[in-house]
């Protein structure tokens, strides 16, 4: 066995030898510790190589030995993480530079849209990305291949390319690396959930207009529930752009999988063909909410329903979508003639979103079919009753109604108002009173669509006011803002929850026992804001948040 050092003063020590019953071993010393000052900076390397294997003076020995070298090099110092250096904060001048270059104040006309575009310019390497894969993108979502950028300025579509490449950048992609990337991705997915949610709670309400919300609530999870996402993101072909080939190898390894559902399967016997473990469930539901996110901003509602029902070919009389059986009530109360004897498919609900985008002025309400679909028509039996003298003038005192609409025709008004004390009347109306012979006489419709209104406001007033923030934090701030006990605080602060309707048998029960009383308050708050959206609009709704609850208000920390 021979040793070679880097000490020219060391005796030659080739003659050693062992025994030859002790099998060669290799010797690799990283580091000595130096006993004089002139040692200090020299390294020992020791190699061990058999000299029956290659001639002394052979290359291939010299290369070995070298390669040997390199390996047994003292290590570097490892620097930490970029994200674990401090740095300085930016001076005001620099900051609002900053800002003031970032896309997302470029447009003033759509500034919900403009808050969700990158922080920063799109640079060379995402112009790669797009050049690559956007066309494919649009061709299987079914949009025109030409850039969006022959668009005006006064059209929001002219940022598709933009918003549909920051779809698809999910976090276990390599450009996730980008501040920019990160940010527009998680930002688009957070607004994309609650677009989904109030998609299907609009199409299902008119859908079905006899139908409590509990079986809606199981329609659309067994549509777009997360452990469903993969099977319509293979159904499309997308599968292909989220995890393209050339990057399979440079996915994360996860070597600690969390349970794998049987709706995602199908795409893990694509990604296990190539030997991997990735995270592939958080990764298909943020392309999914961020897809929609983009197609929302870009293109509205009715997009979302061609996108859905379309691309990816979602049936809502599939089997595995169907509510599980109960007990159901009777319902012999009519419901609206637009809705009696047929099941409205999704072009009837697209088109007629479609149409009520822009109303003509002298429009009933904002929703029209919506509000028929929530309010039945028997509530008239109502008119004139002991609350409607009592105690509907306090409450439309109390939230500000009715609002100032300008009509050329006076019935068109007068109308209106009166629709909107029935179903304010149908907003304090509790199920312990007639749900059980009239199972839609109560709050519970307007409640459904009241809280996915509620989320996808709040999601907006979030993305415009934090323009920096992540979409991981904003979900949070937004769990938090809108929690249920706080939406029946503020109900209780206006002092309007003495004017809930229960029954006779159950009214002291819910006025002296919170428990009781507080759930019920969260569900009336919420049915408040579904009538305001269905007779005036997503204004109303930020109206009666914002200005007549203040759901921003600052709440104590728990002692």
């Amino acid at each position: 066995m021979e040793l070679s050092s880097s000490f020219s003063q060391l005796p030659k020590i080739s003659d050693i030898s062992f025994s030859s019953s002790c099998a060669p071993f290799p010797l690799q010393i990283r580091y000595l510790k130096p006993h004089h000052k002139t040692l200090q900076n020299l390294g020992v390397f020791a190699v061990a190589v058999d000299p029956q294997e290659l001639p002394k003076n052979s290359p291939q020995r010299l290369l070995k030995e070298l390669a040997e070298r390199k390996k047994t090099t003292s290590p570097k110092k490892r620097i930490p993480p970029k994200r674990f250096i401090l740095k300085p904060p930016l001076d005001d001048k620099r900051l609002a530079q900053r800002f003031l270059n970032s896309p997302q104040l470029s447009l003033k006309q759509f500034p919900l849209l403009s808050s969700c575009l990158p922080s920063s310019r799109l640079n060379n390497a995402d112009q790669t990305w797009i050049d690559e894969y956007l066309l494919e993108a649009k061709q299987a979502l079914g949009y025109p291949l030409e850039p969006s950028d022959r668009f005006g300025d006064d059209n929001p579509a002219k940022q598709f390319d933009t918003l549909l490449y920051l779809a698809f950048q999910h976090p276990s992609c390599e450009r996730t690396n980008a501040r920019h990337v990160r940010s527009g991705h998680s930002r688009l997915c957070f607004l994309g959930q609650y677009v989904l949610e109030l998609a299907f709670a609009e199409y299902f309400l008119q859908r079905y207009p006899r139908e409590s919300p509990a079986p809606l609530r199981e329609r659309v999870f067994g549509l777009i529930g997360k452990r469903n996402l993969p099977k319509w993101i293979k159904a499309a072909s997308l599968h292909n752009l989220i995890f393209p080939y050339d990057n399979m190898d440079k996915l994360q390894r996860k070597e600690r999988e969390p349970p794998v559902n049987c709706g995602i399967n199908m795409i893990l016997d694509y990604v296990k063909t190539f030997g991997l473990a990735v995270n592939v469930k958080y990764t298909m539901w943020s392309v999914f909410w961020a897809l929609f996110g983009a197609i929302y901003l870009c293109f509205g509602m009715p997009e979302v329903y061609r996108v859905l029902f379309e691309v990816f070919e979602m049936d809502p009389e599939a089997e595995d979508c169907q509510p599980k059986l109960r007990r159901q009530f009777e319902d012999v109360d009519y419901v609206s003639v637009e809705f009696e004897g047929k099941q409205l498919s999704w072009q009837d609900v697209a088109a007629y979103k479609a149409s009520s985008r822009f109303p003509p002025e002298d429009a009933l309400f904002a929703h029209p079919r919506l509000f028929r679909a929530c309010v039945p028509p028997g509530m008239h039996r109502f008119r004139g009753n002991i609350w409607d003298y009592e105690s509907r003038h306090h409450v439309m005192r109390t939230l500000g109604y009715p609002l100032t609409m300008r009509d050329r025709i006076p019935d068109i008004t007068k109308a209106r108002n009166i629709e909107l004390g029935l179903g304010l009347q149908l907003c304090f109306l509790h199920p312990s009173n007639h749900k059980f012979e009239h199972p839609r006489f109560c709050y519970e419709r307007l409640e459904y669509v009241g809280q996915k209104i509620q989320d996808i406001v709040m999601a907006e007033r979030l993305l415009m006011k934090h323009l920096d923030a992540p979409g991981k934090w904003l979900q949070e701030k937004h769990r938090r803002v809108l929690m249920n006990k706080f939406c029946g605080r503020y109900l209780r602060e206006k002092h309007l929850h003495k004017y809930i309707i229960y029954a006779d048998k159950v009214a002291d029960a819910y006025e002296h026992n919170r428990r009781l009383r507080n759930p019920s308050t969260t569900a009336v708050n919420h049915a408040l804001h579904g009538l305001s959206y269905t007779i005036y609009g997503k204004p109303d709704v930020r109206r009666l948040m914002f200005d007549v609850f203040d759901f921003e208000q600052t709440q104590p920390k728990l002692v």
